[in-house]
């Protein structure tokens, strides 16, 4: 493809890099920010960098937050007798969208993948494992929504297995997803439903 700038062409490379963007996608951005006014170009680059410098993590559940404890485990109207665990910050989206979880989270930040060299201490686990065990028997019930696939059944047989030494509830959300498939991708009401109908680990 030729350009007829070397900036624009430079702007077509960086923005194609994103995920799900080709080189004709990047160029129609490129070219709408080039005739936008500049205060929105502006806008948009600072929200980018605020986006990385400023974003950090919640110190309980590791999702990703504005201060030192997100929104989800500083709200007052959360159950926090229940525990999601998830993937990553994408599965939280996905359930909170369905409506149908009232509970808190724990985000692992992976699955447990020994091709891809990903081993439970590159994990948040043992911090799972510690907030159950500070809480104090306040935590009934641990969801675990990983990904219907072969490493994220590894990863939730591990985590059941760090469990058992506590009195709790351990389900899993209902296979309504199908198998291979990411939380992200699956449409709110066969998510929803799958929160709803959990079932229950029989491993204890």
């Amino acid at each position: 493809m030729n350009y007829p700038s070397k900036l624009i062409e430079e702007a077509v490379n960086e923005i194609s890099k994103l995920p799900g963007i080709g080189k004709k996608s990047a160029l129609r951005l490129a070219l709408h920010l080039l005739k936008t006014d500049q205060s929105k170009t502006e806008m948009l680059s600072k929200a980018l960098i605020d986006l990385r410098t400023k974003t950090q993590y919640c110190r309980q559940c590791h999702n990703i937050s504005d201060a030192e404890y997100c929104q989800i485990c500083t709200s007052v109207n959360r159950d926090e007798t229940q525990i999601c665990v998830v993937q990553d910050t994408r599965d939280v989206l996905a359930i909170e969208n369905t409506a149908q979880y009232k509970g808190h989270y724990h985000v692992l930040g992976g699955v447990i993948s020994p091709i891809a060299g990903i081993g439970p201490a590159d994990l948040t686990i043992e911090s799972l494992i510690r907030r159950i065990r500070e809480k104090g028997g306040e935590v009934k019930e641990v969801i675990l929504a990983l990904p219907p696939t072969m490493e994220g059944d590894t990863t939730a047989f591990y985590i059941q297995k760090k469990l058992a030494e506590f009195e709790i509830t351990i389900s899993t959300i209902a296979r309504g997803i199908p198998i291979g498939g990411d939380l992200e991708y699956t449409d709110e009401i066969t998510l929803g439903r799958s929160i709803m109908s959990r079932t229950i680990s029989n491993m204890q």
